[in-house]
């Protein structure tokens, strides 16, 4: 699995660049993470309650992990760690 799209939409949340988070929304494969973005800038944009944008922000954020997370190959010292300690 590529992992670009998901370092990008770190960096440009990161940085606030909605401009390049909103491209990133529609050039992506990943349907999830389209999704994701869309509700969270449509929160950003047009939302008055800060906790929804926050609800919004926290699950983009928690999909990407997740996402970083399964992408990830683990070695096989840290697949059996569970089983050491």
């Amino acid at each position: 699995m590529n992992t670009i799209d998901y370092d990008k939409a770190l960096y440009y949340t990161h940085r606030s660049e909605w401009d390049n988070l909103l491209i990133l929304m529609v050039r992506t494969q990943d349907d999830l993470l389209s999704k994701k973005i869309e509700k969270f800038l449509h929160a950003y944009n047009f939302e008055h309650d800060y906790s929804v944008i926050q609800e919004r922000l926290t699950s983009l954020l928690r999909y990407i992990d997740h996402a970083l997370e399964v992408s990830e190959p683990k070695t096989e010292a840290e697949q059996y760690a569970c089983f050491y300690s």
